[in-house]
């Protein structure tokens, strides 16, 4: 029961793409508290574990890595997302790692209060995952759109594939115990500020 007290909260934080969340997340870093980056730790460990490293190659072939030996997205995707049964295979290969590198994270910052674990794609918290509470960053699609335009050399036409492909806001929601309105419209730092004295208390 003692290791359990040490626990910190563990609050999940998505949204759609173009959302903000990352800019969220940096404001919570600004208060010292500390972000598991689930997706780019997720790409770091299927590059570096070699558990994943080889069951991957024995589910998609040699050509899943380049010839600098590093994993090979673009050829991935091809294969995987019009095959939902192996997209399914290849998660059931990299989820369980991540979620045990999670777990080491977590217990690694036992003297914490609350940390967060940033991620585009999440389920409800207790739902699968370790997750105290989700918070969910939304914005209008055209604005995100108009975000993403700025940032990254992508097309429109582009930009709306990937988010017709995400979840849609409804959905989202679902899952949410708060929403943070990053519309420009909402000052954004009153709303981390006031769920940070929330977690801080809890």
């Amino acid at each position: 029961m003692e290791e359990h007290k040490k626990r910190p909260l563990q609050i999940g934080i998505t949204g759609g793409i173009g959302s903000g969340k990352s800019v969220v997340c940096k404001i919570f870093s600004c208060l010292q508290i500390s972000i598991y980056e689930a997706d780019s730790r997720a790409k770091w460990l299927t590059n570096n574990n070699q558990e994943i490293r080889e069951k991957v190659i024995n589910l998609l072939g040699e050509k899943s890595y380049n010839s600098e030996g590093l994993y090979d997205s673009p050829y991935v995707a091809s294969l995987v997302f019009k095959d939902e049964i192996l997209l399914k295979k290849l998660n059931a290969i990299i989820h369980p790692v991540v979620m045990d590198d999670t777990e080491k994270w977590v217990l690694d910052k036992s003297g914490a209060i609350y940390v967060i674990k940033e991620a585009a794609i999440m389920n409800k918290a207790g739902d699968g995952n370790n997750l105290d509470y989700v918070i969910v960053v939304q914005a209008p699609v055209d604005l995100r759109i108009k975000r993403i335009l700025y940032r990254d050399n992508r097309r429109k036409e582009e930009i709306r594939a990937i988010i017709e492909r995400q979840i849609s806001d409804e959905d989202r929601n679902k899952i949410a115990d708060f929403v943070i309105n990053n519309d420009e419209t909402s000052a954004i730092i009153p709303q981390v500020l006031k769920l940070h004295q929330l977690f801080l208390n809890k």
